[in-house]
């Protein structure tokens, strides 16, 4: 499907569909209004006939309205109009795109994109419109057998136009245009990479689509295998590949676009293409999600793809640190003390609390090797942040309070929310160690506080950063599906990175 953007009057556009919007209560909005006129009051007979109420998310299709050159005008439930907000403008696109997706219909130009949000700009109007529409036709199908693909029913929606108020609203619309397609680029990526199952997805294939995606691209990929992770001292993370046959990987992907002489932006993911928990071993039960841990590698793979596509003037280097968590006769046991890249000794006191494991040598990496002006990872790291949070809102740690507020400001921007938990040296007890360093997972406390242990014990090794840690246990994946998130909030806090770059030089 392609997108375009476009000015003119709702009731002149010969196409299959013109979708506008009706607010509870049977307010019309403008450009319903604008039809509801050249009709001769054709929207407002089928609302007093009560077909159409306005209420959020619903929709009704209408054939061949007089006055018009479209075959359908939809007509989509806006809600209470003093409450319409982000969100509802959101629903709002989501509803007209699932309605077209059971339609014949070819091209269709939205009017929905005239609605006023409050703070918002239609550049912001366009990119939400996209990235909602791309939501609900996103598909995930590599693994079905061809002659079920075949079954499968492709959207007859080629070409999707969103329109603005004013011709001097088409540059806004146009930047939100681009935005969104880049971001959706990462996002699908993402999706595509997490949703695949563990016997496929691999670090090895992770490897080889870093090299890929470093292909007639700006982003120039190095591997580090075994052996190059053992001469560096990365005993943490290879403490968590000792039970798997498959070979560990440190993926880093460099994109280099901004002054020589600006210190990059580090991007550290979490790779765990399987998580079975080690001799710690996990429950059977949603065992198959865990080929979801390795979401945080994969937002990394996302959010370079999309800047990359941006052609960002900035310098940013991706880090995925990628392994599974099995079990075998060499697996790290509990009570096993591990020496990291930083030299700090680890006691295993849980082979499941890994990640951290393998995010804290891959965090001195970045840190010794590039010395980042920022740093942030992205992990799949605790179900105590999925019982704080739910799948609403990322957690977000920072030691750095101006970084953790640009972050936040970037998730509620693009609809990619975060919400800060403390970081606070009260909590570096819980993680003290009788005879090691630290222990990985709480020695007092219990089961307290649990993701804010997780991110006191890689705060240990990011002291010396302007560092922030996204635990997105909860908002990676819902069911069976993953969901391409962090990757929004992380392109929107670099293009506004580079906006305020631009503005200041």
């Amino acid at each position: 499907m392609e997108y375009f953007i476009k000015s003119g009057n709702p009731e002149k556009q010969r196409v299959a569909c013109v979708i506008v919007g009706i607010f509870d209560r049977r307010s019309l909005s403008e450009a319903a209004a604008t039809i509801d006129t050249a009709s001769e009051g054709a929207i407002g007979s089928v609302m007093r006939r009560g077909d159409m109420d306005g209420k959020a998310g619903s929709t009704l299709m209408l054939h061949n309205v007089p006055g018009t050159f479209a075959d359908r005008v939809m007509l989509v439930g806006l809600g209470k109009e003093r409450n319409f907000d982000e969100a509802a403008y959101r629903k709002a696109h989501t509803a007209a795109a699932k309605a077209l997706r059971q339609t014949g219909a070819i091209d269709a130009v939205s009017y929905l994109t005239h609605l006023p949000v409050k703070s918002r700009d239609f550049q912001w109007n366009v990119t939400q419109a996209v990235l909602a529409t791309q939501e609900v036709y996103y598909r995930f199908d590599e693994c079905r057998g061809a002659k079920a693909r075949e079954k499968e029913t492709p959207a007859k929606l080629e070409r999707y136009t969103f329109d603005v108020p004013r011709r001097s609203d088409l540059p806004s619309g146009e930047r939100g245009l681009v935005e969104a397609l880049a971001i959706d680029k990462g996002v699908t990526l993402a999706k595509n990479l997490s949703n695949l199952p563990g016997n496929l997805c691999t670090p090895t294939y992770l490897a080889d689509e870093a090299r890929k995606l470093a292909t007639g691209s700006p982003i120039k990929t190095k591997i580090l295998e075994k052996a190059d992770m053992e001469k560096l001292g990365m005993g943490s993370l290879l403490s968590v590949a000792q039970g798997s046959s498959q070979p560990p990987k440190l993926i880093v992907m460099e994109y280099m676009k901004g002054p020589k002489t600006e210190k990059p932006i580090a991007l550290v993911g979490k790779g765990l293409t399987f998580d079975a928990g080690g001799i710690s071993i996990k429950p059977a039960a949603q065992m198959d999600e865990m080929k979801f841990d390795m979401c945080g590698g994969a937002s990394v793979f996302g959010t370079m793809a999309a800047i990359a596509e941006l052609k960002l003037p900035l310098n940013v280097v991706g880090i995925v640190a990628a392994t599974e968590n099995l079990i075998n006769g060499e697996a790290t046991k509990p009570g096993d003390i591990v020496t990291s890249m930083a030299g700090i000794t680890i006691e295993v006191l849980n082979t499941d609390a890994e990640g951290r494991l393998i995010l804290c040598d891959a965090l001195t990496y970045a840190e010794q090797h590039y010395e980042p002006s920022f740093c942030i990872d992205m992990a799949t790291l605790t179900g105590a942040c999925v019982v704080a949070l739910g799948n609403v809102a990322t957690g977000l740690f920072s030691n750095n309070p101006a970084l953790g507020r640009s972050l936040l400001a970037a998730g509620d921007q693009v609809g990619d929310r975060a919400w800060e938990l403390p970081l606070w040296a009260d909590y570096d007890e819980n993680i003290k160690s009788e005879f090691a360093d630290v222990a990985n997972i709480a020695t007092r406390g219990g089961r307290e506080a649990g993701a804010i242990i997780g991110a006191t014990f890689l705060h240990r090794f990011t002291k010396r950063m302007k560092w922030a840690h996204l635990d997105i246990a909860g908002t990676a994946w819902i069911g069976k599906k993953a969901t391409g998130r962090p990757v929004p909030l992380l392109v929107q806090y670099l293009l506004n990175v580079a906006a305020r770059r631009t503005e200041s030089a």
